[in-house]
């Protein structure tokens, strides 16, 4: 294992300034494998994006995390604006600073996304192929969990213009939360679901930040064309690995992910794992970096 250095750096994404964090070995000679990784929708770098970037640099690899353009520390306009499209975009931005680096070889490149990144990383590497395997961790399509339902989406729809023509007016966005806010409200839930135990990580000193407030603005008229793994096919021959707990009720869309996908692909299982299990818990985190350690080693290999 490796000691890791930690540095500040940033990139352009649709010319929008993204802070990021570079993670890397500090021993290291020559060019590194390189891997992109992706936070949660609603989520900063500092969270479980940071967790596994660190336990991926402390194996050899240089392992880059930032924040969406709009969240955290990036820049953008809307402040919280969770845009499907523009998230793959900064997947792709940062995968070109990945491969500018004189200490990353840009052959060996990787991406992994977290939750809703789950959906984002796919479908950005549906057709850039500078990422040469691609993995994610407790996969969840947002966008078609929301707009699955015609009823659903008829009625975002209808909405959306004018939500528009009310920001306009300067009233304010409309803001989606990506989590409960009150622990009555997660006790609601059904028991050891996403959004029960996404409480217990976002708003509780487990995994809370100050920059991940847990509301985002949404623009339904564009979020509901994102059909994010409707061309997985087009990953392959790039191997495919999707990773979720067996209890995870968001388990359905990395079955999705993998459905859409050709050979070479995987569904790696952890069991007894939730979705939020995966984030940061010490019994099940060992076993997904040991997975993805195997997969990125063997895919990225010189």
């Amino acid at each position: 294992m490796h000691t890791v250095m930690k540095a500040d750096v940033s990139f352009l994404s649709n010319n929008i300034k993204i802070a990021a964090t570079l993670f890397r070995p500090d021993d290291f000679s020559g060019r590194l494998p390189g891997i992109v990784v992706t936070h949660p929708a609603g989520g900063v770098k500092e969270q479980t994006a940071s967790l596994y970037a660190e336990k991926l640099a402390r194996i050899g690899y240089a392992a880059l995390v930032f924040d969406a353009a709009y969240q955290g520390e990036s820049e953008g306009l809307p402040r919280s604006l969770e845009d499907p499209f523009q998230r793959a975009e900064d997947v792709r931005s940062a995968v070109t600073y990945l491969s500018t680096r004189s200490d990353v070889d840009a052959e060996r490149i990787g991406a992994l996304g977290i939750c809703a990144a789950g959906s984002y990383v796919p479908f950005a590497a549906q057709t850039d192929r500078r990422i040469k395997a691609v993995a994610t961790v407790s996969a969840i399509d947002l966008m078609g969990s929301i707009f699955e339902d015609d009823n659903v989406r008829h009625a975002m729809l209808d909405q959306a213009g004018p939500l528009r023509n009310l920001e306009a007016r300067g009233e304010g966005a409309f803001m989606m939360n990506h989590t409960p806010s009150t622990k009555a409200e997660a006790d609601a839930m059904p028991p050891r679901s996403l959004f029960s135990e996404a409480y217990d990580y976002y708003r509780t000193p487990r995994g809370a930040h100050p920059r991940s407030t847990q509301w985002g603005v949404m623009r339904m008229d564009v979020a509901a064309q994102f059909h994010a793994f409707a061309h997985n096919d087009w990953i392959s021959p790039r191997p495919l690995l999707m990773i979720a707990g067996t209890d995870a009720d968001t388990l359905v869309f990395s079955e999705q992910g993998i459905a859409h996908a050709q050979e070479p692909k995987e569904l790696f299982l952890i069991e007894g794992a939730t979705h939020v299990d995966l984030y940061d818990k010490d019994e099940f985190v060992p076993q997904v970096v040991e997975k993805l350690h195997a997969f990125f080693e063997a895919s990225l290999a010189k």
